[in-house]
């Protein structure tokens, strides 16, 4: 079987998603019905944690007992990669002991040399300029209330970080439209996301304009992990992008809201939309869980026959 990464969402094309997300809704019903499922025993998952975490540590680390394996924890501050050691040196030492690793980083620059030097599949648990797993995770979530998100429209408002860029190349795959709607100065980058065209998004200046008609509305946090001296600045340059009840209204009827939390109820959200009846925010949350087994799966053992589940 040949070695395959998950660094970016353009490294599967729509046909692996396909068969990634009828897993998925496999192993969540098996999951749901207490039925052991354990194709995964004696393979050990690394997770390498160089930013704080609770959904990526918690849906991983369950997520690989569930499949009947074991998972590792490490932090560079507990490591040899938190003084000094190179991560090409790191990469080939940790992928001769374990089956596969998820890290979770800032610069993607980092997974990127690691995943070169490994001998085993690497996940990108988040970076500052992807987060792969939480969008595979947010389509599944559509999909599952909505049908396909083929040619739907999707609105993000706030920051261009790391869901944006993400959101962006997942629309390529899927064929859908992304409304961006950014502060100036916080303008999203094609060329380095590596986007082929701009027949896919669409720039607003204002977000009511921006949410009108969307299929899905979704935002972060104003502040991402390793721009907290930027705070108070984002906070005057975001004021006007809280998603609330006004501008959830200028959506279609059937709308839903997403946030891959956590959440600041106040600044990027409103409390009575992220708690309200079209957020699907716990389910999205959940989800991580069941996509990021059927990624493993499909890493360590390939495409498994409907005979051999």
């Amino acid at each position: 079987m040949q070695l395959k990464h998950f660094l970016q969402f353009s490294d599967f094309c729509r046909e692996e998603y396909e068969y990634l997300f009828e897993r998925t809704r496999w192993i969540k019903q098996e999951f749901k019905q207490y039925r052991q499922y354990w194709p995964l025993t004696d393979r050990t998952l690394a997770m390498i944690f160089d930013k704080s975490s609770t959904r990526t540590r918690l849906s991983f680390e369950a997520g690989m007992h569930q499949l009947g394996g074991t998972a590792i924890y490490l932090s560079t501050s507990d490591t040899q990669l938190g003084r000094g050691e190179p991560v090409e040196d790191s990469a080939r030492v940790i992928s001769r002991m374990v089956d596969i690793i998820m890290i979770r980083t800032y610069e993607h620059g980092i997974i990127q040399r690691f995943a070169d030097n490994s001998r085993v599949p690497v996940i990108n648990g988040l970076t500052d300029e992807y987060h792969p797993c939480q969008i595979m995770s947010d389509i599944f979530t559509f999909i599952e209330h909505r049908g396909s998100i083929t040619g739907k429209t999707v609105a993000w408002i706030g920051d261009s970080n790391n869901m944006c860029s993400t959101w962006l190349q997942a629309a390529e795959i899927f064929d859908f439209k992304v409304h961006v709607s950014t502060p100036p100065g916080y303008d999203i980058e094609p060329k380095h996301i590596g986007l082929k065209n701009t027949d896919h998004y669409e720039i607003f200046a204002d977000p009511l304009n921006a949410v009108k008609d969307a299929d899905l509305v979704t935002t972060d946090v104003w502040t991402s992990m390793g721009f907290e001296a930027e705070t108070e600045q984002r906070k005057s340059d975001f004021a006007e992008f809280c998603v609330d009840s006004e501008m959830m209204a200028l959506a279609k009827k059937d709308a839903l809201f997403m946030h891959c939390l956590p959440a600041h109820r106040g600044e990027e959200v409103s409390a009575d939309v992220i708690d309200g009846p079209q957020s699907v925010v716990w389910d999205e949350a959940e989800n991580r869980l069941h996509t990021q087994k059927a990624l493993m799966e499909y890493l360590l053992l390939g495409r498994i026959d409907e005979k051999n589940k």
